[in-house]
């Protein structure tokens, strides 16, 4: 089983699309308006803006979550700052020999996203 797409709740899409666009580094893929949809791609899974999604909780790998706060400086309100959760010291949930970092923004639409970043011990 493949994940394919993640929703997440968006009112005003335009400010929706422009958030990700910046968290993202990329355009979006498609839109369409009506009914309200803009999609993007996560390395092959895509993530979806809708009206009508509910809120939920995405977790985005980035290079350095520090770095990540600093391009979204102005764009989205920090829930939790940068801090390291855990020492993976085998690959069963991430690389060996890596502290993952978290920090959880809000984005424009209201919704919590957390940032996760793997950086060498």
């Amino acid at each position: 089983m493949d994940l394919v797409q993640i929703a997440q709740h968006a009112d005003d899409l335009e400010r929706a699309a422009d958030f990700y666009t910046v968290l993202l580094g990329s355009e979006p893929l498609a839109r369409f308006d009506p009914p309200g949809l803009v999609f993007f791609d996560l390395d092959g899974v895509r993530l979806l803006l809708d009206r009508a999604a509910p809120s939920s909780l995405v977790y985005l790998r980035v290079d350095n979550v520090h770095e990540t706060l600093e391009r979204l400086a102005g764009l989205a309100d920090v829930v939790t700052p940068p801090h390291q959760i855990f020492t993976h010291e085998n690959d069963t949930l991430g690389p060996a020999g890596h502290e993952e970092w978290q920090a959880f923004v809000r984005d424009t639409e209201g919704n919590t996203v957390g940032l996760v970043s793997f950086q060498r011990a």
